[in-house]
């Protein structure tokens, strides 16, 4: 099962990079939601409108991890952008019935970063 589950959530990640549209329609339940710093629980038809758009600017995945526990993988990746950029996020992703039901999305930083080594960003509060 964890195997299984964890070749589910790569799956989804590799439908932006190939931008296989009916890929990700099969692969996300019909009563999936999603939630992200910037989404509160969008419904699947809200993801793909929202979200799916995004494809377009994706150019790969590098898995730093994909752990399973039970239906969910926890899912650290850097992600590359066609524009050269980068950016590390992790996810839980939540499987049940060889579908994704929950994607929880939490941002990390760009890639490089923009601090230097042994600093920080100013966040501009006092």
């Amino acid at each position: 099962m964890p195997d299984d589950i964890v070749a589910i959530a790569r799956a989804a990640y590799e439908t932006y990079v190939t931008k296989d549209r009916a890929a990700i329609e099969k692969l996300i339940a019909p009563d999936f939601h999603f939630t992200s710093p910037l989404d509160n629980r969008i419904n699947r038809a809200t993801y793909l409108a929202r979200c799916w758009p995004n494809s377009e600017r994706i150019s790969g995945f590098d898995f730093i991890n994909l752990v399973p526990d039970r239906d969910r993988v926890f899912v650290t990746y850097e992600g590359r952008r066609t524009n050269g950029h980068g950016f590390r996020n992790t996810e839980i992703v939540t499987v049940r019935n060889n579908q994704i039901v929950e994607v929880e999305v939490y941002f990390g930083w760009p890639i490089p970063h923009e601090a230097k080594p042994d600093s920080f960003v100013e966040d501009g509060s006092d």
